[in-house]
């Protein structure tokens, strides 16, 4: 079965959510689960990155954080998912969505990467500018598009309700990235540039 690339019913500004109801291209919902897709994007990216700073041979941090990297664009996915289907309203039944959602089991996996890296990683006692190489910079990209993305989540749970988990996960996802900035700078020998506010009038 195959899907066609365009299907015109978008050309009114509008789009469909999982079930049939239609909305705005501008609806809070389509900006929650749009974000979380740039979000995807932007790691894909990252992955490219850091398979080409990789050093020749299996295993080690960057293999970890490949594999890592790997599962996160398929939660996202996953996400992205839950996102595009409303809650029912009134008396309807919501349609059923087949898939298995995103919790607590996996922001448990994202603390776990953390820990791990952070034990290794000098402690923070400043800011750190976004900067070093690509894979660094990518890595800081990923986190503020995954801050947005929370942003966006917490903007449409004011509007209607969004499972709890999900806004948890971007939450961690975006400290996930930021100590994977940390480990890449460090594990290949640059140096972290911190933030030295201007001196006082």
């Amino acid at each position: 079965m195959s899907f066609k690339i365009y299907t015109k019913t978008g050309d009114a500004g509008e789009t469909g959510l999982y079930g049939g109801q239609r909305v705005p291209k501008d609806h809070v919902r389509i900006e929650a689960y749009g974000t979380v897709d740039e979000l995807n994007s932007h790691l894909g990216l990252l992955v490219a990155q850091v398979s080409a700073e990789a050093p020749t041979g299996e295993g080690g941090f960057h293999a970890e954080a490949l594999a890592l990297l790997t599962g996160i664009q398929s939660k996202l996915f996953t996400i992205g998912s839950q996102l595009a289907t409303p809650p029912p309203k009134g008396s309807a039944s919501a349609k059923t969505l087949h898939i298995v959602p995103v919790g607590h089991i996996e922001v448990a996996e994202l603390e776990r990467a953390i820990d791990r890296m952070d034990k290794d990683l000098p402690a923070l006692s400043n800011f750190i500018l976004p900067r070093g190489s690509v894979a660094v910079c990518q890595a800081h990209v990923c986190r503020t598009v995954a801050r947005r993305a929370e942003r966006c989540v917490v903007a449409l749970d004011h509007v209607e309700p969004v499972a709890p988990a999900i806004i948890v996960y971007l939450n961690r996802l975006s400290d996930y990235v930021f100590t994977l900035s940390r480990g890449l700078a460090i594990g290949t020998g640059q140096t972290e540039h911190p933030w030295i506010p201007l001196p006082s009038l």
